[in-house]
């Protein structure tokens, strides 16, 4: 702070907060010393500039804590703001300048951007998320961007799932003729094969698409790129290629037995529910092994689909599972039982090779490694738990060998692209989504749509600027005192597990107006206006 530190000083700083927090008796002293070294870590660079230049390295290009966190870079306060003044459309268009798909993100989203939220400082996060289907619901006009004069070029998008066809909506509008190439019957990818019904109506989804279709986009479904036409022949048809073929292939236990009838992927089961085949369980006992939202998500459906019992087994702790909360909660409030801690060893089968049984090996937790504690064998001896099917949901990975074959370079089972979205030293070639960063959210698919579109376009020799001229309102002053979160409800258990209708009931009019002015407008005030507020283009 005096201005006459060195070099060696961040390492005295760093070598005192070692000793104390490897020596402390207080608590107090443990976690400040462990702050301390965090921000050493996190920020050196920082510490670095103020010792050699004096100055700040200023480099934080997002100051909004929600948008920051957003992976799209959605303005959050901007289409809250235009929700507390009843501009619905307006709200949807200011969305769909970062996010083309924002009724699909309205209902199954994630919402990272609620864990930043400042209003956590005086109450609880805003329902991000919920207010985002608020507008969606209730925008009367849905419609595109105005598209910029032809250029010409054409571009291939390998894949229809969420982030083919951000990339394919912002290359449209470009002005570029964009086709898709997917490989099902219909295009959405896992946002139609691997989400129920419940959580995301096809008539939504179905509408979302329309939307983005409309722009002039071509669309080959039933083609399987590397099989029934190869990258080579796109090349040639081509000025340039996305590739986003998602994570569609599920993974299997790895376990004795696993080959017996009744071993299913719930990958595959989710995707026969997507072509609207219902798989019959009635009276069946089901177990699901897995932790994250494509196990919750088949567990529920198989309680739709008539199981007399379903139950989770998961090798880590409950709280350690990587599902969203409120899909946990509601399993458990639809009759699913969840076994925590237990990991599996092999399938029983009977004499006609069906399942019979799933023995498992009681877990304890151990050490703490990224983030988690690591599950460790318990010394018990393994337990059977009776049952008619098991599920496995421990995974999905890429079916990327066809393009492999065709030079696509792939790494470790997935495609090995830049930051950028381009394919190391094969000009023209992009990929991103799952099928690169493994499966994530869907949120971070459009979000390498978005980085894709951007990249492609600059590749082909331009600098469209996506922009949106809804004006955003000024901030009000009123919005300080405490105000409890708005959540949002869900039909009753006992009816919608009859059923594949949607659970979530949305906000009501008057819920939305509270909750959209509980917003503290971090774009206008503090680090928010002193770096401008928002990104207004791209």
């Amino acid at each position: 702070m005096d201005g006459d530190a060195t070099l060696e000083t961040i390492d005295l700083i760093e070598k005192t907060a070692k000793t104390i927090y490897y020596t402390a008796d207080c608590a107090i002293g443990y976690e400040a010393a462990n702050m301390v070294l965090k921000g050493i870590e996190g920020f050196r660079d920082d510490y670095e500039e103020h010792i050699l230049r004096h100055r700040c390295t200023f480099q934080l290009y997002q100051p909004v804590p929600c948008v920051s966190l957003c992976p799209a870079g959605v303005d959050i306060p901007g289409y809250i703001a235009l929700i507390s003044e009843g501009r619905y459309d307006d709200a949807v268009r200011l969305i769909m300048k970062d996010n083309p798909l924002p009724a699909v993100c309205a209902y199954v989203c994630e919402h990272p951007c609620e864990n930043r939220c400042r209003r956590n400082m005086i109450d609880d996060a805003i329902n991000i998320r919920g207010l985002k289907r608020f507008a969606v619901d209730n925008a009367e006009n849905i419609l595109p961007e105005k598209k910029a004069d032809s250029t010409g070029k054409k571009v291939a998008i390998v894949g229809g799932g969420p982030s083919g066809l951000s990339a394919a909506y912002y290359l449209s509008i470009m002005g570029h003729d964009v086709e898709i190439f997917e490989k099902r019957k219909k295009l959405g990818g896992m946002l139609r094969y691997g989400i129920p019904n419940y959580r995301l109506p096809r008539h939504i989804l179905d509408r979302e698409i329309d939307t983005i279709l409309s722009t002039g986009i071509k669309v080959h479904t039933g083609v399987a790129v590397g099989n029934d036409i190869s990258i080579n022949q796109l090349r040639d048809q081509f000025d340039a290629i996305y590739i986003a073929i998602g994570a569609h292939f599920g993974k299997m236990m790895g376990v004795e037995g696993q080959e017996a009838e009744g071993v299913i992927s719930a990958v595959d089961l989710l995707r026969e529910i997507g072509d609207e085949k219902y798989p019959d369980f009635k009276g069946k006992n089901v177990v699901v092994v897995g932790g994250g939202n494509v196990a919750i998500d088949a567990a529920r459906s198989v309680v739709r689909l008539g199981a007399e019992k379903v139950t989770i087994v998961y090798r880590r702790r409950k709280v350690d599972m990587p599902a969203m909360k409120e899909e946990i909660e509601g399993a458990i409030a639809e009759g699913i039982e969840i076994l925590d801690l237990y990991t599996p060893v092999k399938v029983e089968k009977d004499e006609e090779n069906r399942v019979k049984a799933l023995w498992v090996q009681s877990q304890i937790v151990g050490p703490i490694k990224g983030g988690r504690p690591k599950p460790v064998k318990a010394n018990r001896d393994i337990e059977r738990i009776e049952c008619d099917i098991v599920i496995s949901a421990i995974g999905q990975g890429i079916e990327s060998r066809d393009f492999e074959k065709e030079g696509i370079p792939v790494t470790q089972g997935v495609i090995d692209a830049l930051d950028t979205t381009a394919v190391k030293n094969i000009p023209g070639i992009y990929s991103g989504g799952d099928c690169v960063s493994g499966p994530a959210t869907v949120i971070r698919a459009i979000a390498a749509g978005k980085v894709a579109a951007a990249n492609i376009d600059e590749y082909l020799g331009y600098n469209h600027i996506i922009a949106t001229d809804v004006t955003i309102p000024n901030p009000r002053l009123s919005d300080r005192l405490p105000c409890g979160r708005v959540n949002m409800k869900e039909r009753d258990s006992y009816d919608r597990i009859k059923d594949f209708d949607l659970i979530e009931i949305g906000m009501t009019r008057e819920e939305a107006d509270q909750e959209s002015r509980r917003c503290l407008r971090c774009d206008h005030f503090g680090f928010g206006v002193f770096k401008g507020g928002r990104v207004e283009k791209w």
